[in-house]
């Protein structure tokens, strides 16, 4: 499968944004998808994660309550939906798909497949 993720871009503190994660060559709803992070000169963190039916997500305790991860099966697509964005959620934005599709994984490596990244700069 391949991942083509958007949606990045530059917004103020307190903005929102919503990113997308686009996949292609196989069924997304064979998968669990998720969401990570890197800033510069620091390892994958891992943000938010949902199952392949939708009906179980994870995040990371930092983004609970701010941040909301779904997908459209039907478009192949995965969302994260960013609310009241902080300086420090400014990093590259990652998407992956685990083909253990019944998990959600918090590590990189429980992730098979990852797309580019699309950048998110939080600044006034």
């Amino acid at each position: 499968v391949q991942l083509q993720a958007s949606g990045g871009g530059l917004v103020q503190p307190g903005g929102s944004l919503r990113l997308s994660c686009a996949a292609s060559g196989d069924t997304l709803s064979r998968y669990t998808m998720g969401w990570f992070r890197q800033r510069p000169g620091e390892e994958r963190e891992f943000v938010a994660g949902i199952e392949w039916s939708g009906s179980r997500t994870s995040y990371t305790d930092s983004v609970k309550g701010r941040f909301t991860i779904s997908r459209d099966n039907a478009k192949n697509t995965v969302f994260l939906r960013m609310n009241s964005l902080k300086p420090e959620d400014t990093a590259v934005y990652l998407c992956a798909a685990d083909r253990a599709a019944l998990r959600i994984g918090v590590l990189s490596r429980d992730y098979d497949y990852w797309g580019q990244g699309t950048q998110v700069t939080v600044s006034s």
